[in-house]
């Protein structure tokens, strides 16, 4: 390491002790730096709470955010953030059932879809939360709302979206390539050794045979089933006039307000007037949930991943080795 980086090395470790001193965190580090550290940002990266519009700390309105495909992917950290945060997403509903001064809850969905595990998670907490804190929950649907986008809408009191939200794609869907007949001609062969005769069924390197299409058909039916269930509940709409749309089907705001999936056209901000003027809470407090890292943390990690970190070549390669698309059932719009 040259002069340069060993100055950029000393003066983030300068940075952190001063930081771990003014936080009064002092014995975090008296016997192992590392160690230490670890704690340390498990002690920062907390929840906290973002005040939107200030107003009466006992009643308060929070406003989640669901942002992309409802997957979880693992959660952000010092040096590297993703998208959507399934993890962090769950403490959020979890905070609220703990937290007596939440009298409402307007989650804001712009999303295709998703895992279905991930999809039942969220909308189970839901639930709890209504059920539990007999709260209201208004929905705000942004460009997308569709398949698991809004399964996890469908227990709203309320949902609003725009004329142009993309909705519905009631349904599951489980994809996989089948690239056999692309082997053969590279002259490519799958040497497998399997303890049962579907073991490899939908792994791409042979077609799928009428009965493991159909085993496969048989799990996605049920779940298909509980979606239907889920908007059924949720909408109190009948069975059969779920299933009159819920063919997969995408529509727009305004289709599915006649639809019934849909009560108003209308934005956000219009949303959280709406539950305002509902539910008496004009002089309530808006929030919103982030995940702090400290900003002494989040400076020294940056810094230190800037001189010790792989380089993006390296993370990229990381990222290929650790993927791993199986086929799974998704409830999710465009999936390819």
């Amino acid at each position: 390491m040259n002069i340069k980086r060993w100055a950029a090395l000393i003066a983030a470790i300068v940075l952190l002790i001063i930081s771990i001193g003014v936080n009064t965190l002092m014995v975090i580090v008296k016997t192992n730096l590392f160690s230490g550290f670890d704690s340390f940002v498990e002690l920062e990266s907390q929840l906290t709470e973002t005040v939107v519009e200030p107003g009466s700390f006992n009643e308060r309105i929070a406003l989640l955010t669901v942002d992309g495909v409802i997957q979880d992917v693992g959660s952000s950290t010092p040096w590297s953030a993703v998208g959507y945060d399934h993890q962090m997403f769950l403490a959020s509903l979890e905070q609220i059932l703990e937290d007596d001064t939440v009298k409402g809850v307007v989650l804001s969905v712009d999303s295709p879809g998703g895992g279905v595990i991930e999809s039942a998670e969220i909308h189970k907490k839901l639930v709890q939360i209504k059920e539990e804190k007999g709260i209201p929950i208004y929905v705000s649907m942004g460009s997308m709302a569709a398949s698991g986008g809004y399964y996890i809408s469908a227990p709203a009191d309320k949902i609003f979206a725009h004329r142009e939200t993309i909705t519905g794609s009631i349904g599951v869907i489980m994809q996989s390539y089948n690239y056999s007949e692309l082997a053969d001609k590279l002259g490519i062969e799958f040497e497998t050794i399997k303890s049962g005769e579907h073991k490899d069924m939908f792994n791409g390197t042979r077609p799928a045979t009428d009965e493991e299409k159909a085993m496969l058909q048989e799990m996605i039916n049920e779940s298909y089933e509980e979606f239907v269930d889920v908007v059924e509940q949720g909408r109190g709409i009948s069975e059969a006039d779920v299933k009159k749309i819920a063919d997969g089907r995408i529509l727009s705001g305004s289709q599915a307000m006649r639809a019934g999936l849909v009560d108003e056209l209308g934005s956000l901000e219009e949303a959280i007037q709406s539950l305002r003027e509902d539910y008496g809470l004009e002089d309530a407090e808006l929030f919103e949930y982030d995940r702090d890292f400290g900003t002494f943390t989040s400076l020294f990690m940056s810094k230190l991943g800037t001189i010790f970190g792989p380089s993006a070549e390296e993370r990229m390669l990381t990222k290929l080795m650790s993927s791993y698309d199986s086929p799974r059932l998704m409830y999710l719009y465009g999936q390819n």
